[in-house]
């Protein structure tokens, strides 16, 4: 198949699988009363990343993974605050965006066959993320797992990437063999 066929294969079975799925609301009152019973509104965002994800997948681009991500990370992050009421949480809870988009660079690297870079650039922004979300956590009023000691994330991350970039750097400079 072509690029120009893959994209319309993924985009003819994204709608064929909406287009199901909205015609059993329709025409199941069951189907409609169960969605309504056991899914809220952001379940539809979650849904909306995953068919994203399949796009992606289905016409062979794997940069689709990086948006997926967000859009199903995003919803995911609704799902808990909705369930939990815990909206004031978007104080810090945006820190985890960048995790997301790791997800997605991690995603795409193993979709285009295990690139390093791809895979080692998703996981850098999966601990990135991760360490200002405890962070900003730790002092806009979520849990505040570190104490007043949160300042040595910043520290430890600061570190790890100054001895990474020397380190980074002495591998360019010397001569290969």
């Amino acid at each position: 198949m072509s690029g120009s066929e893959r994209v319309r294969f993924g985009c003819g079975l994204s709608l064929l699988l909406v287009g199901v799925a909205l015609l059993a609301l329709r025409l199941s009152p069951t189907v409609e009363g169960w969605v309504q019973d056991n899914f809220t509104w952001p379940l539809i965002i979650v849904g909306v990343g995953m068919l994203i994800l399949i796009f992606g997948v289905l016409s062979n681009v794997p940069g689709l993974a990086v948006p997926a991500a967000i859009v199903g990370g995003i919803g995911g992050l609704l799902f808990w605050q909705e369930a939990t009421g815990n909206w004031e949480s978007w104080a810090y809870a945006w820190a985890l965006i960048p995790g997301f988009v790791g997800v997605g660079t991690l995603i795409m690297g193993l979709l285009e066959g295990g690139r390093a870079d791809s895979l080692r650039a998703g996981a850098w922004l999966i601990v990135i993320s991760l360490f200002l979300f405890v962070i900003f956590s730790s002092f806009l009023g979520g849990a505040n797992l570190l104490g007043p000691y949160w300042p040595v994330l910043l520290i430890l991350l600061g570190l790890i990437m100054l001895g990474q970039s020397l380190i980074g750097g002495r591998r360019k400079s010397s001569p290969e063999s």
